[in-house]
């Protein structure tokens, strides 16, 4: 009999198993606003304590998961949703996950968190002047986009919705990235840990 196999691990199970309680940390903000940048030295931090982590970046998402969808605004909805889905699997699975996703639309980032408990969900807004991440792209994107190149492309040609609460607001432009990851990990990190562990 097998009956054993398909019992139900219970939430608190797997939060002993992995020694943390699980949480997606959702970063959001226009191309060039540093979210990549961010999410990645969290990544790194958080493992370094100790944590597992996994980092779903918007760029690497579509080059596989998400292949075939373009940028209108209904693809562009469904990647958020799909994306939601992944974050969701993982989440159950006891990680901390971390996003990078322009993620344009405030319906499709409140319905990511819906699919979460509220203990669970951080919205990270990454928050920088367009012409600030203009003169951090390196790709020229924007200068493509206002010359028709690149079409519906976001802050330029297509709307970016601020999110209205989110738990955590990095103002790039104005913070090192030492001082913005120090705000995001004073932030997780007693969401996530057992302990009264501060960073």
């Amino acid at each position: 009999m097998l009956s054993h196999l398909q019992e139900v691990i219970s939430r608190e199970k797997r939060i002993t198993i992995m020694q943390q309680k699980p949480h997606v940390l959702w970063l959001t903000g226009l191309s060039g606003s540093g979210k990549s940048t961010l999410a990645s030295a969290l990544e790194m931090a958080l493992i370094e304590k100790g944590f597992k982590v996994y980092l779903l970046d918007g760029d690497l998402v579509r080059k596989g998961l998400n292949k075939d969808l373009s940028f209108s605004a209904v693809d562009r909805s469904e990647n958020i949703r799909r994306t939601g889905e992944v974050c969701k699997l993982f989440n159950d699975a006891g990680l901390v996950v971390i996003t990078a996703f322009i993620s344009p639309f405030r319906a499709d980032r409140d319905l990511a968190r819906s699919l979460f408990p509220a203990d669970d969900f951080s919205e990270v807004f990454v928050n920088a002047p367009i012409e600030t991440c203009e003169k951090r792209d390196v790709k020229g994107l924007y200068e493509k986009a206002k010359k028709g190149i690149i079409p519906e492309f976001t802050g330029v040609t297509s709307p970016y919705e601020i999110p209205l609460n989110p738990e955590v607001i990095l103002n790039t432009d104005k913070e090192t990235e030492t001082e913005s990851l120090s705000i995001l990990l004073t932030h997780i990190i007693p969401r996530i840990s057992l302990t009264n562990e501060s960073c």
